[in-house]
């Protein structure tokens, strides 16, 4: 197996884009979230992780994490949360893939992770995953996609409801990307 090169800091905070197999827009239905909140939730308890935005569209997600301060260790958390999703939804229209080590196919093998360097790369990345479901055309505002922490940062007072209503071509920025 390849040893990729991957940014190792015990206690950082993560932004990740991990895209199911070839695409396919099963992320957002209710078997694979009820089955992706079982894994994070089992994962969790062993290997804990504070879990500080995310937001999941039909055939990517995107999220952000802040491991324990002597912890580093997110490919093992990412393997075991693919592993515990793809057991559960062993059989549920997933096929097998010829040809293919793996038998079912949920997710692509790899993941993209970002270290987040300081306060401006944060809001950046936040402000990124908060609108990719607008950027990809599932809803024309922010807080009319359901599978996101927007809310939760709406609640918490950090976004104002209608953050995102003006278009990022017309505002200062082009949020996180």
């Amino acid at each position: 197996m390849p040893n990729y090169r991957r940014a190792s800091v015990p206690g950082g905070s993560y932004f990740f884009t991990l895209v199911s197999w070839k695409r396919r827009p099963n992320l957002t239905t209710p078997a694979f979230r009820t089955a992706l909140r079982a894994a994070i939730t089992a994962v969790r308890r062993s290997h804990p992780f504070q879990i500080d935005a995310w937001v999941l569209l039909p055939d990517h997600l995107h999220c952000m994490w802040t491991l324990p301060p002597d912890d580093a260790d997110y490919p093992r958390r990412w393997s075991m949360i693919k592993r515990l999703t793809s057991q559960a939804l062993r059989g549920a229209d997933n096929p097998v893939i010829p040809g293919q080590r793996r038998k079912f196919g949920i997710w692509q093998s790899r993941y993209w992770e970002h270290l987040i360097r300081d306060q401006k790369d944060l809001n950046q990345h936040l402000d990124y995953l908060h609108w990719n479901p607008v950027k990809h055309g599932h809803v024309p505002r922010v807080e009319d996609w359901p599978y996101s922490s927007f809310h939760r940062y709406v609640n918490e007072g950090k976004y104002p409801e209608a953050w995102g209503d003006i278009p990022p071509d017309e505002k200062d920025g082009r949020f996180g990307e």
